[in-house]
């Protein structure tokens, strides 16, 4: 839960019930990780937004403004978490969005406490599938309710994520994270050109991959693959890389390439992969 909120720069916890946002799913979201008192990867968290906004025909909200908003919310704090939502804003009943669009921007922070040394993850497999949709595919968009009720599919407090799959059985990812795997040696990673979230973590794996010369890979990978793995981590913007040691009742060896990048990650500032 967010501490404070601002909505179009003003301080409020409210929107309006005919906002389109509420009504319809119609808008995006960016999870933002504040370190030391600044947001982590800022820039690409920006082009994203950007990017989604063109996407789904939005006006994205002026830079500065969500400058200023994160500046105002964060103040003092050293660590946190900054969210962005951007709504196609107020709207008549039905489908057809007002021309021209007035979007609703709100920024919402959360103050965190450094947390302690973590173990490695516990995931589950999950049931509920994620719909394919290629208009939408590797946007963060307001509809989330498969990653819902997927999430609702369990109560542990040790189980940290659920893998979700997609069509034919294909894996996508985690219901917040995106997943890489390690098999022979290989790092892959699903591709994501009919659902799932290109993640602001899961480009940095890739660059990381890069400097270190490890070969990343994209590719439609069954769900019979994860159980054949030798290693599993996932990511995203508030846990950096996390190794996972078992799905279900399946237990991963560990590998070289996993520790590799989450060195190579740490080198970036991501302090989550501090050992």
């Amino acid at each position: 839960m967010m501490d404070k909120w601002l909505i179009n720069g003003l301080a409020d916890e409210v929107i309006t019930a005919d906002d389109r946002g509420l009504s319809y799913g119609d808008g995006l979201f960016e999870t933002i990780a504040v370190r030391d008192g600044a947001c982590r990867f800022w820039s690409e968290h920006m082009a994203r937004l950007r990017s989604g906004c063109q996407r789904l025909g939005l006006p994205a909200p002026v830079p500065e403004q969500l400058e200023r908003d994160a500046h105002e919310l964060i103040g003092a704090a050293e660590r946190g978490t900054l969210k962005m939502i951007v709504t196609a804003g107020r709207g008549p009943r039905g489908y057809r969005r007002p021309q021209p669009v007035a979007s609703t921007r709100l920024v919402g922070f959360s103050v965190e406490s450094a947390p302690g040394p973590r173990e490695k993850a516990r995931v589950r497999l999950c049931a509920t599938p994620w719909g394919s949709n290629r208009v939408l595919a590797g946007m963060k968009t307001l509809n989330r309710l498969e990653q819902v009720l997927a999430r609702a599919e369990w109560d542990s407090a040790g189980i940290a994520e659920g893998v979700m799959l997609g069509a034919h059985g294909r894996i996508v990812s985690g219901t917040m994270s995106n997943l890489f795997i390690v098999v022979e040696g290989q790092l892959l990673t699903p591709r994501l050109d009919a659902c799932g979230v290109h993640g602001i973590m899961r480009a940095k794996v890739f660059d990381v991959a890069g400097r270190l010369g490890l070969a990343c890979r994209e590719e439609d990978l069954p769900g019979s693959l994860l159980k054949q793995a030798d290693d599993m981590f996932l990511t995203n913007a508030l846990w950096g890389a996390w190794p996972v040691e078992r799905l279900d009742e399946y237990l991963f060896a560990g590998s070289e390439v996993t520790a590799r990048i989450m060195d190579g990650l740490l080198q970036l500032g991501v302090t989550e992969c501090r050992c």
